[in-house]
């Protein structure tokens, strides 16, 4: 029988999950390279928390009110119209929330995320969003990687890639779920490496039950542990001679050392024990609304991961019912009943998303954490049926704070009905181009040679937001 056959035989008979991965993967670690990244200008934050928002947030009814809309409700719309989704296409239809002036900063918003508009003079509103897709996977796939299907890496990835970790212990791109929060259309794919080394890819923490990563707690002494890396280390030694230094190589060595480390640390992470009544209440770990509580555990996850060093975190909506159609997939998207399906959503990420906002400047990290809402699109300012919204990429907002950026401020327009952007359009291209200028990476010089070309996150395209950047 070959020296390989037994070293597989042995891993198999011998598994125990991660730290029995983490013990074949080490033996060449310290030979293996590692990538050390190359920052181009000076960084005004050092992780980012991505709070995506599946299935397409209606902008008209949040960040963008348009009052025109309540003058002209049940009127047709007075310019072209574009093909939808579903072709189900009514009349122009006015917001069923309320729009006031919010913050020292003024700016116009509806009453759809009370507590997030408290937080206004720290985040930027970005109104002139686009997108190239209406349909869901395409469009969380375009979002995420700037292309709208399988084979590219997340940003969260790129990120990973381009800043490198802070924290060996931890995964530098970490992918937060709760029991209630599905994936996304597209699948997890979306938050994939692709071509760019494995150990950049996103790792899921459920962090429902009592292990965040499966088997992340060894059922074996350290002490056995190293005596079992050993006696891998001798099956595996004509081999990893042979191929110590390839690059899928190197990323499993990496991604195992770092497994074996995440057996004291994940346990750590996401023991909230001692966080304070306060904390827990603020965020609404302990409300009645699980949906809520799920995603306010998420929320404050966010916080201890970023505070640990983690480059990209990104949260998953729970499904929070009030009809409209929305799936667990994509729980922002209601072609009908929108006041009840948004009502429900939003009641479930207001309160988190804002003390998340609080706990970051209470503790100093807001400064050095850039904080990103967005869906993969918006909604139609006319009706679909009697009260939902179609999908709607020509036109959309997205917000920012912290990580240098210009709080109380607003980029962009969309039309008075809100439906195109037209001024300061802007694109997924221009998005993770101010979110790596801001991590310190210019957006042009990251790129990766695949298939003979030097691959990047925003293609051949991108412009950085200067204006909302302080």
């Amino acid at each position: 029988m070959s020296t390989n056959i037994n070293r597989r035989d042995f891993m198999k008979l011998t598994s125990m999950g991660v730290s029995a991965s983490a013990l074949s993967g080490m033996i060449n670690s310290a030979e293996a390279a590692e990538y050390k990244p190359k920052f181009h200008h000076k960084a005004k934050a050092k992780s980012v928390i991505f709070l995506y928002m599946s299935g397409g947030v209606s902008h008209v009814d949040s960040f963008d009110p348009k009052p025109l809309l309540k003058k002209m409700h049940g009127k047709p719309m007075p310019m072209k119209v574009q093909k939808t989704q579903f072709d189900n296409n009514g009349n122009i239809f006015q917001s069923p929330w309320e729009s006031k002036k919010y913050g020292q900063s003024g700016i116009e918003l509806t009453n759809l995320f009370p507590k997030i508009n408290e937080k206004i003079d720290d985040i930027a509103i970005v109104r002139s969003m686009t997108a190239k897709f209406s349909e869901h996977a395409q469009g969380n796939f375009f979002m995420h990687t700037g292309f709208p299907f399988l084979g590219y890496p997340s940003a969260g990835a790129w990120v990973s890639y381009g800043c490198g970790t802070m924290n060996k212990n931890l995964p530098s791109y970490v992918v937060l779920k709760t029991k209630n929060a599905g994936i996304m259309h597209g699948g997890v794919s979306v938050y994939g490496n692709a071509f760019l080394p494995a150990v950049h890819q996103g790792s899921i923490f459920n962090i429902s039950g009592d292990q965040a990563v499966p088997n992340i707690q060894p059922w074996m002494q350290d002490k056995k542990q190293t005596e079992m890396l050993s006696l891998v280390k001798k099956l595996d030694q004509r081999f990893s001679k042979k191929i110590a230094y390839e690059e899928a190589i190197v990323s499993s060595v990496k991604n195992t050392e770092t497994a074996y480390e995440m057996q004291e640390s994940v346990p750590q992470l996401t023991d909230i024990s001692k966080e304070s009544k306060a904390t827990l209440d603020a965020y609404g770990v302990n409300d009645k609304d699980k949906n809520k509580s799920e995603y306010a555990k998420q929320c404050l996850m966010a916080r201890r991961l970023v505070e640990r060093g983690v480059r990209f975190v990104e949260l998953s909506c729970c499904k929070a019912g009030g009809g409209g159609g929305g799936g667990a997939a994509n729980p922002w998207d209601q072609h009908g009943n929108l006041p009840n399906g948004h009502k429900a959503m939003a009641d479930h990420v207001d309160q988190p998303i804002a003390a998340l906002l609080t706990d970051l400047k209470e503790r100093g990290l807001l400064d050095e954490t850039l904080v990103v809402f967005t869906g993969e699109f918006g909604r139609t300012p006319f009706s679909q049926g009697s009260n939902g919204r179609d999908h709607n990429p020509y036109g959309f907002s997205l917000w920012m704070a912290g990580g240098g950026v210009k709080g109380g401020s607003v980029y962009g327009a969309t039309d008075e009905l809100g439906y195109y952007a037209v001024d300061k359009v802007s694109t997924v291209y221009d998005l993770w181009a101010t979110v790596l200028h801001q991590l310190g990476i210019n957006h042009e010089k990251l790129t990766y040679r695949f298939s003979g070309r030097d691959m990047r996150l925003t293609d051949v395209h991108g412009h950085v937001w200067k204006d909302i950047l302080t």
